[in-house]
């Protein structure tokens, strides 16, 4: 299996090259996040929706932290990647903003989007604490640990609002 690198130079030859890509990956795609979040919460109706949003992007500024943490512990520079998925995943939600004039319709499609963010991050960071793990490095799999943690929190606080709040709004829009 030839695996694509937009750096040409890059080669992942080992399971430690394949980690530091992988965290280079996620660190671009929490930087993306940091970006994009404040758009979407200004565009959503839901005052909890909003304030949902305000939260993850306080805990994803502290998860890119803890990713240069990692950074530091191996020696590495977390930037000089750009997570192309992430990419993908915000132009959706850009797209979204864009089509969608109804409210309450914009705040179940922007749920939608971010769940879909969410479990890029939870299939992420889950991958990471697993080489972490295999790798023996407990200080890398406690950070990514926590990490995981909030990422499927997360994820979980979105399904109760959507199911609980606004999807039956958006039903009736």
């Amino acid at each position: 299996m030839k695996l694509y690198l937009k750096n040409k130079n890059m080669k992942i030859k080992t399971m430690n090259d394949l980690f530091t890509d992988m965290v280079k990956d996620v660190y671009s795609a929490e930087s993306q996040l940091i970006k994009a979040f404040p758009r979407m919460a200004k565009r959503v109706n839901s005052e909890e929706l909003r304030m949902s949003f305000e939260q993850h992007l306080k805990e994803t500024e502290i998860q890119k932290e803890r990713l240069e943490q990692v950074a530091e512990i191996l020696d590495i520079t977390p930037r000089g990647k750009k997570c192309a998925a992430m990419e993908g995943l915000l132009t959706e939600a850009e797209e979204v903003m864009e089509e969608i004039a109804d409210p309450e319709l914009l705040d179940a499609a922007l749920i939608a989007a971010n769940q879909k963010v969410e479990h890029y991050e939870i299939a992420s960071y889950g991958t990471l604490a697993t080489l972490a793990k295999m790798m023996g490095n407990k200080e890398i799999l406690d950070l990514l640990v926590l990490t995981l943690e909030e990422e499927k929190a997360t994820d979980l606080r979105l399904t109760e609002l959507a199911v609980n709040v606004i999807n039956e709004k958006a039903a009736q829009a």
